[in-house]
């Protein structure tokens, strides 16, 4: 008996390659957290040459050049973000100047592109209750966060001027760098190559695997929860509001809140 399987490798082979480049962020991002991160940089850089180098040669069409060309953006992020000389900062300003480089990066290939601000998730309509949402999802999720990772308070006391201070940070550089890389141009680009389901799981996947530098197993079950719970809002809404919204309140919660909150308690 003989068994015809017309695969359609038109689509397989692709979605194979996006895999593999995936993998191969994962392995970087491994070795940077748990080996040498000088080596994770390093090789962090021959991946993004390697898939420069792939894209022409593939010749898989646009919709698989977007995507490729999106996922590329992740080892770049692990070089701009490690191998600049941030020393010389003030610690205060480290954050929002990592996440300023996160987001020239994301602008570069937003503007090289030519893509639109309302493809990428910038949208006016229903901005205040997605703002709303934003809030109900991101509130719970950076407490729970709190008990995976319990983060020490950053200061003696709790003052209102380090939580607007955090919260701003938060939101408009943290929420915003992440939520633009992970799902405006990650999720959105894979979407378009492997549907709403594997544009889904895959950027969820590598917003986990861009957290093992925590080196922790919960946390990355977490994360990888919480990059399918933002990547739904973004995909049923086509905006970035509320998963901006709930990141920068989450990370808000989780470093300015509830550290001071516990200690309270503890007293």
């Amino acid at each position: 008996m003989i068994i015809h399987c017309d695969l359609p490798w038109r689509k397989v082979y692709p979605a194979l390659l996006v895999a593999s480049i995936c993998l191969g962020i994962t392995f970087c991002e491994w070795v940077f957290a748990y080996q040498d991160p000088a080596y994770g940089i390093i090789l962090s850089l021959f991946l993004a040459l390697v898939i420069y180098l792939v894209i022409p040669v593939a010749r898989l069409g646009q919709t698989f050049t977007d995507c490729v060309e999106s996922l590329v953006l992740i080892p770049l992020y692990v070089l701009f973000t490690s191998s600049l000389p941030w020393f010389f900062l003030d610690q205060e300003l480290l954050l929002p100047a990592v996440y300023t480089a996160v987001l020239a990066l994301c602008g570069w290939h937003i503007h090289r592109k030519n893509i639109s601000l309302s493809e990428v998730g910038f949208r006016k309509d229903k901005a205040l209750k997605y703002v709303l949402i934003g809030i109900l999802v991101g509130a719970p999720l950076g407490a729970i966060e709190y008990f995976i990772i319990t983060p020490v308070p950053a200061f003696p006391t709790f003052e209102i001027r380090y939580l607007i201070r955090d919260l701003v940070y938060m939101v408009v550089f943290v929420g915003i760098g992440e939520e633009v890389l992970f799902r405006g141009l990650v999720q959105r680009d894979m979407t378009n190559l492997l549907g709403w389901k594997g544009g889904l799981l895959g950027a969820s996947l590598m917003f986990m695997v861009m957290h093992l530098t925590w080196r922790s197993i919960p946390e990355l079950g977490f994360t990888f929860l919480v990059g399918m719970l933002l990547g739904y809002l973004y995909h049923k809404t086509r905006s970035l509001t509320a998963p901006i919204i709930a990141h920068g309140v989450g990370n808000t919660i989780l470093v300015a809140i509830m550290p001071y909150l516990i200690m309270a308690l503890g007293k």
